[in-house]
């Protein structure tokens, strides 16, 4: 059996995020979908509602796993869910440089386990919670940001102060 993880801030939540976990799916027999916390990173969303918008966003699946792996190395998490792969999204130059280097230290750390990248297609390819975030404030953000999230996630922007 075949299994993946594949982790990210999900703050927020975007169709890309959606995208690389279809794509999950249909490469690997169980994938675990994990939220990791930077430290050095202010969040949108705390951790649990984090959770719960993907949970609302993504069909049950039997075989699809929504975790989080707070203060462990991924590279950890992954050997602990016994996942054999690590998916990751490589949308520009600067995610492959960044990628690169994180492939070749958890190797090191854990050489069983391979990384595998998926390129998203050309419409979603420069889409990044940093830019979702970037959009939201100014009159008629609603109308930029809804092509972007699914619509848990919209509707949780929404009822958010942005004043």
């Amino acid at each position: 059996m075949r299994t993946a993880v594949y982790a990210g801030s999900f703050d927020p939540l975007t169709n890309g995020h959606l995208w690389m976990i279809d794509r999950g799916l249909e490469l690997f027999d169980r994938l675990h979908v994990a939220i990791g916390s930077n430290p050095s990173k202010s969040y949108t969303f705390s951790v649990a509602d984090r959770l719960k918008l993907l949970r609302n966003s993504i069909p049950s699946c039997e075989r699809l796993t929504i975790d989080e792996f707070d203060n462990r190395y991924l590279v950890n998490y992954a050997k602990d869910v016994k996942a054999d792969y690590i998916l990751r999204g490589i949308r520009s130059p600067n995610d492959y440089e960044y990628e690169r280097v994180m492939r070749h230290i958890n190797s090191d750390m854990a050489p069983s386990i391979t990384t595998t990248f998926l390129m998203p297609p050309r419409d979603i390819a420069e889409l990044s919670s940093s830019m979702v975030k970037s959009l939201i404030g100014p009159k008629g953000w609603e109308k930029s940001v809804i092509r972007y999230v699914p619509a848990p996630v919209f509707k949780a922007l929404e009822e958010m102060d942005h004043s």
